[in-house]
């Protein structure tokens, strides 16, 4: 199998993975096979420092299989003195470092993290990369050990290179879809997600089915419309990229399709909508019927799901603290943010947060914010 081959087959692992958490295994899996190495980590969060960071996504496969006890116990004992995490949080987007640069000398003595945990986790000769994430959030990605040698070689550096745009669109996809609680759906169950606007494209490009936040939007012309059954932006530049982003994400028939993203300008000063598009895989073809071949997300700055917080503290059983913390969680701020809102310390926040996972069962914010967010899309004549 060529190295294109490899590349390709990640990539489509990559799309199918973004609407369905299940698929993340077989991608990070490919991704191994592809650059020859024992296994690789991905972390997506936001936050400043090690006290005030909120992880959306934490995944460590190694060998094959995810290693959850070593994601808990990283976080749980690590975490927080791991020495490389603020020069990590330095690099540029994209570059791509030996985790052994980012520990001084004495620290590749000293430090519990690197002589413990990555020893474990078959990562010491590893190598990490930051990249830019939606609304200044940030998407870590760490290699483990290559395979059979200690040396990285320049094919292996080219491979990785070559894929983290399509991780880090991964990622992207995957947050607006866990913000709209529709991680996993079908493409006809997105259609009913609230959280943000939906758009189903066939393989011409033209639009096969739209949610009513999408709808609602494209009415407006508020910077993109529906043109005679075609997604375009109101803007020449805008609309220039617009169509590139779907011509690559709906290429000729047979070759690979690209994920992408952009910002769209709207009227009267409004904050830009976002945009992802990403291609759906096939895995039956069918030629008498205009099947999804792509989706298009669209995500408006500032707008949220109502979330009813009476029926959040109802549900789950809440008190009104831990219902507040809860629903301010959903609704995307840090522990930092709601201790300042709400006149809390940090560490009552915490204990809030804490106790709900309890309630719960939860081991990770993210579980939290997607069972608030799938209760605001409860219609209200269920309620």
């Amino acid at each position: 199998m060529s190295n294109q081959d490899r590349f390709d087959r990640v990539v489509a692992a990559l799309h199918d993975a973004a609407f369905d958490d299940a698929g993340w295994l077989t991608a990070s899996s490919l991704i191994d096979e592809a650059c020859r190495m024992k296994g690789n980590g991905l972390v997506h969060g936001e936050g400043q420092t090690q006290d005030d960071i909120e992880i959306f996504l934490a995944r460590f496969c190694i060998d094959g299989e995810r290693r959850e006890d070593l994601e808990h116990e990283y976080f749980d004992v690590y975490y927080p003195g791991d020495e490389r995490l603020p020069r990590l949080r330095q690099l540029p987007d994209r570059r791509l470092v030996h985790v052994r640069s980012l520990y001084t000398e004495q620290e590749l003595k000293t430090s519990p993290t690197y002589n413990e945990s990555l020893t474990r986790a078959q990562s010491q000769n590893g190598l990490n990369a930051r990249m830019d994430g939606p609304n200044g959030s940030r998407i870590i990605w760490v290699t483990a050990d290559p395979v059979g040698t200690d040396e990285w070689s320049s094919d292996q550096i080219e491979m990785l290179e070559h894929l983290m745009p399509h991780v880090r669109q991964y990622a992207c996809v995957r947050q607006v879809l866990a913000d709209a609680g529709a991680l996993g759906a079908s493409l006809a169950a997105l259609l009913d997600t609230t959280g943000s606007g939906v758009i189903q494209l066939d393989r011409r490009g033209r639009i096969v089915a739209a949610n009513d936040s999408a709808s609602a939007l494209l009415r407006r012309d508020d910077g993109l419309s529906d043109q005679g059954g075609y997604l375009q932006a109101r803007l020449p530049s805008d609309n220039a990229r617009l169509q590139t982003l779907l011509a690559r994400a709906l290429p000729p028939f047979g070759a690979q399709g690209a994920s992408g993203s952009m910002t769209v300008r709207r009227a009267h000063s409004q904050p830009r909508l976002v945009l992802h598009v990403s291609p759906v895989v096939d895995r039956e073809l069918d030629f008498r019927t205009r099947r999804v071949a792509a989706l298009a997300l669209l995500v408006e700055p500032g707008g949220r799901m109502r979330i009813d917080r009476g029926l959040v503290a109802t549900i789950l059983g809440l008190t009104p603290s831990e219902t507040e913390v809860a629903v301010l969680l959903a609704e995307g701020h840090t522990v930092r943010d709601i201790a300042e809102a709400t006149d809390r310390r940090e560490s009552t926040v915490r204990w809030h947060i804490k106790h709900i996972f309890n309630k719960h069962g939860f081991n990770r914010q993210m579980e939290l914010v997607q069972l608030v967010l799938s209760l605001a899309a409860i219609p209200d004549s269920g309620r």
